[in-house]
């Protein structure tokens, strides 16, 4: 259910992991780090670009950000309030373009390359005490987690809208913590059940 893996030829299929990942870290950085609306506009549609360039459908983009259009909804309606609008429109702007840069790299990555490349990238520290096959798995699963999460709050919002209790936050927000919760026992199984805990 992780893997959100889509097969493909393209070059960033191609691509091992480790540069993909480098260029997320750097990516998203950079998008924090600057605080121009028109720089993140331009990030955005370089960001789509590459979609193509992977030969992922744009349909597809715009279906890793479909179920958190809510949570945009309600960042823009405070940033608004708060701040104005030009601010809201370059938070939700900066938040899309994270979102859709890190499922760029899920989408064109096998989970298990992505491990065995962080596992190697991480092995510096082992003489700290630190285990390097932990701290990649818990990366790897953060970035799946983004989309797949997105995914269970649109189901719930659905299920919930055929209740008439969609505009309730409890509502959606606690069938999509239980379901959350569910899903990380079911993981947190089959890791210990593969032999991480050791």
């Amino acid at each position: 259910m992780l893997d959100l893996y889509t097969p493909g030829t393209s070059i960033l299929h191609r691509m091992t992991p480790g540069p993909k990942m480098a260029a997320l870290a750097i990516g998203a950085t950079a998008l924090f780090l600057q605080g121009s609306l028109l720089i993140t506009a331009v990030a955005i549609a370089f960001i789509l670009s590459l979609y193509a360039v992977a030969r992922i459908p744009l349909k597809t983009a715009l279906n890793q950000i479909r179920p958190l259009f809510w949570i945009f909804a309600l960042f823009f309606a405070v940033q608004w309030y708060f701040s104005g609008i030009e601010l809201a429109v370059y938070v939700v702007l900066r938040l899309a373009a994270l979102i859709l840069l890190a499922s760029l790299v899920t989408l064109t990555t096998r989970s298990s390359d992505m491990i065995d490349s962080l596992t190697r990238a991480l092995v510096f520290l082992k003489p700290l005490g630190l285990n390097p096959e932990k701290i990649s798995l818990a990366i790897s699963l953060a970035l799946r987690f983004i989309p797949v999460l997105g995914r269970i709050t649109a189901e719930v919002r659905e299920a919930q809208k055929v209740r008439g209790l969609e505009r309730s936050v409890i509502a959606v927000a606690m069938p999509v913590a239980i379901r959350a919760i569910k899903m990380a026992d079911e993981i947190s199984d089959a890791i210990e059940s593969r032999g991480y805990r050791s």
